[in-house]
């Protein structure tokens, strides 16, 4: 299973570091954080004026945690893009994130998940930030 993880890893920063389209020196590091009632999150991103990629984790309270890679792109104040990860199960899955920019927070979109050539999204209209399970504040270094 480590071995898995760490041939993930070392792929994802070699895909990542081949692409040549981006500078990625124009990209700023943020790290936020959120806690609801007893599970925490944790989202460190790369972020440009036009995409972001980083590391997302998500510990459940006595029921493990979810960790691995989100990338997308950025469009006004909303972040949408994919959260490709370990389920606490130990099994790989991808689902859809959306976070909205809103007073120096990000609110973490919820609603059904489809799928659209094969790719997940948030289907048509389900879309919304309201009763966010995650609120993210950004960790001062």
């Amino acid at each position: 299973m480590l071995k898995k993880i760490i041939t993930f890893s070392v792929l994802f920063t070699f895909l990542m570091s081949c692409n040549s389209k981006e500078k990625k020196d124009k990209y700023n590091q943020v790290v936020y954080q959120a806690i609801n009632d007893k599970d925490t999150a944790v989202l460190a991103i790369k972020i440009s004026d036009k995409r972001f990629y980083g590391r997302y984790e998500r510990s459940y309270y006595r029921n493990g945690k979810d960790s691995g890679d989100v990338r997308g792109d950025i469009k006004g104040d909303t972040l949408r893009g994919d959260f490709h990860y370990i389920t606490s199960g130990g099994g790989w899955k991808r689902i859809p994130i959306a976070l909205l920019k809103k007073e120096n927070k990000l609110f973490l979109g919820n609603g059904v998940i489809g799928t659209y050539m094969n790719l997940p999204c948030f289907l048509p209209g389900t879309l919304n930030y309201k009763d966010s399970e995650f609120i993210f504040k950004e960790v001062k270094k």
